[in-house]
């Protein structure tokens, strides 16, 4: 379990505490400003941060791995803005792949870190979206706020300067991450191998992120480090595994009931799925798989009354697990390069059938969402013991009702077999994710340490 904080919220030298006790005591004077308003403005901030981010990734309609990664990077810089508030925390600098140092505060100032905490979260959201104007709001409201509540003006100065120091930091590592890189490299090429994958109906996408397994990891040493194997050899013999696997497919969707139609509605998780009205096509706003994971620690965050620390480091967790989780998952995916059961179904054993879900716009092996959820749900499971029951509520916003799950790993288990029911994914690939995600999710607690 993590630590619980230790006030005080303000770091100070003893002799300006020293100070303001005798300024308060002996002469009467009024603080400076309302100490618990300001606490309790701060109390639910980062979770409530992640909940607006989530609202712009949906809107520009990033791709999965892409939200992954704004996720991750805000996450850390409001962690490292945060930590200083408990004397037992330390840095992600050092055990972090390529992060090797961050700003420490100065001792001759005052700051405020859930202050300093969420103006480097902002700062770095901002950088990676298009909607730059959504996430400044989102800063500048807090500042108002802020400055409604009351602080003195060195505190806040010294606050978001420093918050716009750490914010810079983690974009500059950023910077080396491989991200822009990506996009000179070469496009996927389809060709007439029948087990090859290719675009899918409606529209035909081009594959979304055929090169992400260059972008550098957090915590995995590559990308392969927890390679699941190659799927089942292609093969359209009747008698054959792969044939079996795609009528498991295919009969899975033809016999569906509600109850699997609900759950795989549920975890659907596309952000990019397209509708065509005439000659118009346009994408429907959903939430992707790691961004579910997030809401469900942010709600996970509000029923426990975590302190801010608390939140940052289990936010921080959570979104380097998911971030790593998609950029393992892809490296196989393009290098197997395995057809959907969407695009075999239709050629070898029924031209009529389609699957629940639309398929999303890159190769089979293995299913993305369950790698990620399985290892969201492990560090949440770390964190907050094997049977934390939950009510999920993330999909409300999007029309869809709440679900009550025993565990995190029990999400996890329904999210990666909503794969199958809803007629996107080999049975394989979700088993083979679910190995792969608890890989993922165990070296990120294990290696990982956020208290001396």
């Amino acid at each position: 379990m993590l630590q619980e904080l230790q006030k005080p919220y303000i770091h100070m030298k003893p002799s300006i505490k020293l100070y303001c006790v005798f300024c308060l005591v002996i002469l009467g004077c009024a603080p400076q400003y309302d100490q618990q308003k300001l606490d309790d403005y701060f109390k639910d901030g980062l979770p409530q941060f992640n909940r607006q981010l989530t609202d712009v990734i949906v809107a520009d309609i990033f791709t999965p791995p892409v939200a992954s990664r704004i996720y991750a990077y805000s996450n850390i810089a409001a962690y490292e803005g945060i930590r200083f508030m408990d004397s037992t925390s330390v840095s992600l600098a050092g055990q972090l792949n390529g992060l090797k140092a961050f700003s420490f505060p100065e001792k001759n100032k005052k700051y405020y870190y859930p202050l300093v905490s969420l103006v480097a979260f902002s700062d770095v959201a901002q950088a990676l979206v298009f909607n730059l104007e959504k996430v400044e709001q989102m800063k500048m409201k807090m500042l108002e706020e802020v400055q409604k509540i009351g602080m003195d003006e060195n505190t806040y100065e010294n606050s978001v300067a420093f918050g716009d120091t750490l914010a810079q930091e983690v974009l500059s590592w950023a910077s080396k991450d491989g991200y822009l890189r990506r996009t000179a490299l070469p496009r996927y090429s389809v060709t007439d191998d029948p087990g090859r994958w290719r675009p899918t109906p409606p529209d035909y996408m081009e594959a979304i992120e055929p090169h992400w397994n260059t972008i550098r990891p957090f915590v995995l040493d590559s990308a392969g480090q927890f390679d699941p194997g190659l799927p089942t050899t292609f093969d359209l013999s009747k008698e054959s595994e792969f044939y079996r696997e795609a009528i498991d497919v295919y009969e899975t969707v033809k016999q569906i009931d509600s109850t699997k139609f609900e759950i795989a509605k549920f975890w659907d998780c596309n952000p990019n799925i397209s509708h065509t009205n005439g000659h118009v096509m346009f994408f429907k706003q959903q939430i992707s798989p790691g961004g579910h994971w997030i809401h469900i620690t942010a709600q996970v965050l509000k029923e426990q009354n975590a302190n801010p620390v608390m939140a940052a480091e289990t936010m921080s967790l959570v979104s380097i697990a998911i971030a790593d989780g998609f950029i393992s998952c892809w490296d196989q995916k393009y290098k197997s390069n395995l057809t959907r059961p969407e695009t075999f179904i239709n050629k070898y054993i029924d031209a009529d059938w389609s699957p629940v879900l639309q398929t999303p716009a890159f190769p089979e092996h293995t299913s993305g969402h369950s790698v990620v959820s399985t290892a969201a749900g492990t560090v949440l499971t770390q964190l907050f013991g094997a049977n934390y029951s939950f009510v999920d509520s993330t999909e409300v916003p999007y029309g869809l009702p709440p679900r009550n799950f025993k565990s995190f790993m029990d999400a996890s288990q329904e999210a990666a077999i909503s794969r199958l029911y809803g007629g996107i994914h080999y049975r394989p690939a979700i088993e083979k994710g679910i190995e792969q995600g608890h890989a993922i999710g165990q070296l990120v607690v294990e290696k990982l340490e956020m208290h001396k």
